[in-house]
């Protein structure tokens, strides 16, 4: 039996504005491929990224030139060969997962994990770039939180460092400046984070940059984020980074997520499992991913407005693995 496939776009508004360095926005707008055979139907989630050449109109064009290979049962090992990593591949890899859990009536987690029982996870509370006052305000609403993920990338980036800190004097700090520091200003902002709890330093200077982290001492680890999408990206960011950021949106899916995570273990990097602002759909695949990260960040849902029903359970700082409804 042929299988089918849909694809739309869906939006979600988000509860305020997510501001990073490079703009803001108030909704989320994702696309949702789902792929049926027979009785069963998998779903996948993607957030296209403009920084990455991507938009909506794009990735739906991407999807829909696989349309005749996955009804002929592409594979998700073809799948990796036929479309270049990011997120339209994100969607399809996904929702083949879901499809094939659903068919062989097991769970993805068990497929991956080897039977041993996912967990919760401590996930971090994003906290959107701001004046330091406005950052400072957002930080004690959420400073119960043990993990708290600050975005950065501007002028005055030390006070915005120690304004969340003083405002949340229990919680561990990542600090993700989205490629906004310069070789200026890159000793000083560290220095600054090494002076209030930052366990780690997101994506300090622009993809393509890296060659100054080399340079310098890290009185924090550093963290590639987009210079980091696969496996081909791992030998060049050796000596720069110490720790890699994973997201599902960036490895095309899965499928190349659980590669590139095994690879970056072997050579040394720490593991972070970070997502796109994204529904519960997108995340849920992610929090598998995620099981022995020594950084997670997938709050994507917990910036919207509404999430999908059902979606992931949320219980203070922690994320539950995927029901079977929702995926895998």
């Amino acid at each position: 039996m042929p299988r089918s496939m849909m694809v739309e776009i869906e939006s979600f508004p988000i509860a305020g504005v997510f501001r990073i360095s490079r703009g803001a926005k108030t909704e989320a707008q994702v696309v949702t491929c789902i792929i049926s055979e027979g009785s069963a139907s998998g779903r996948g989630e993607c957030v296209p990224y403009q920084r990455y050449g991507e938009s909506l109109t794009s990735v739906v064009e991407q999807i829909e030139e696989m349309r005749d290979e996955i009804a002929n049962g592409l594979s998700r090992q073809a799948l990796q060969e036929q479309m270049p990593p990011g997120a339209a591949r994100n969607a399809l890899d996904c929702a083949l997962w879901d499809l094939e859990a659903k068919q062989r009536r097991v769970r993805v987690q068990d497929m991956i994990l080897r039977n041993a029982p996912p967990r919760p996870l401590v996930t971090a509370q994003t906290i959107s770039l701001g004046a330091p006052e406005e950052m400072a305000a957002a930080a004690r609403k959420y400073a119960s939180r043990p993990l708290l993920k600050i975005k950065v990338g501007g002028e005055n980036d030390a006070e915005r460092i120690r304004a969340v800190a003083a405002a949340a004097p229990e919680s561990r700090l990542i600090v993700d400046a989205n490629e906004g520091w310069t070789e200026a200003n890159l000793e000083e902002n560290l220095r600054a984070a090494a002076e209030n709890r930052v366990a780690l330093v997101e994506q300090p200077l622009p993809a393509g940059n890296d060659t100054p982290l080399g340079e310098i001492l890290h009185p924090v680890p550093v963290c590639a984020d987009e210079s980091l999408h696969t496996r081909k990206d791992l030998d060049r960011l050796r000596g720069f980074y110490d720790a890699v950021n994973i997201k599902l949106d960036k490895t095309g899916g899965l499928t190349e997520a659980l590669l590139l995570h095994q690879e970056a273990r072997k050579l040394g990097f720490s593991i972070m499992v970070g997502c796109m602002v994204g529904t519960s759909l997108a995340m849920a695949p992610a929090v598998l991913l995620a099981q022995d990260a020594e950084f997670v960040d997938l709050d994507g849902p917990l910036l919207l407005a509404r999430d999908r029903v059902p979606g992931l359970l949320y219980k203070g700082a922690f994320v539950s693995p995927p029901e079977p409804d929702l995926w895998g």
